[in-house]
């Protein structure tokens, strides 16, 4: 079984949101009474829990030190404890430790939607978030591989570089000159809600 070990990137490249939004709070208590309710973790697990801090994509988390991983993991927020990167659950291929490799594959599916002439056209993508220091570690063999293996499942790859900076990588299966390509215009990003599968009842991303 694959370990963080002292990997923090994710601590760094994703975004948290504010814990003390009301909002929020009621959706980590109904989200923890199911998990308690349908026997996924005790409510031990919850217990002295940190509320989230509100930090955009990019800038270190608070509670992260370097080479030393969470200071507060016995009481790391709801977010932390119920997300994991696709590396470390072996869902990866044969990509690397994201420290290693300078990316991170998230876990949580995105839609974008594509306009074209014929109207707009809804694509799962993988997200994948590179740290803006090494902006080409999106062209690491290992994980073209793994994208060009979700491509033939009809998954496209999102490549971000913050909430706001990314772009769609098309593998050969999506384009007509069977090359990889990089689409950064005519896109919107969705997040999922829940299992919802219509796109229209997504929230839309900046």
């Amino acid at each position: 079984m694959r370990q963080c070990g002292d990997c923090t990137l994710c601590c760094k490249l994703l975004p948290m949101v504010d814990g003390k939004d009301p909002a929020h709070k009621q959706k980590v208590r109904e989200a923890v009474e199911k998990m308690v309710e349908f026997g996924i973790a005790p409510a031990a697990y919850f217990a002295n829990m940190v509320e989230e801090v509100a930090k955009p994509a990019g800038v270190p988390c608070p509670f992260q030190r370097f080479h030393k991983g969470c200071t507060v993991y016995a009481r790391r927020p709801f977010g932390c404890r119920t997300w994991n990167c696709r590396w470390l659950v072996e869902e990866a291929g044969e990509t690397g430790r994201p420290d290693r490799v300078h990316y991170v594959i998230d876990i949580v599916p995105d839609v974008v939607r594509i306009d074209h002439e014929d109207g707009p056209v809804d694509i799962e993508v993988i997200q994948v978030w590179c740290d803006p220091k090494h902006p080409d570690s999106h062209r690491d063999p290992a994980l073209r591989a793994y994208l060009l293996a979700r491509a033939e499942e009809g998954k496209a790859a999102l490549i971000r570089y913050s909430a706001y900076d990314g772009f769609v990588l098309a593998a050969p299966p999506f384009t007509e000159s069977d090359e990889w390509e990089e689409q950064r215009s005519n896109m919107k990003a969705f997040t999922r809600k829940g299992i919802d599968p219509n796109p229209d009842n997504w929230t839309p991303r900046p």
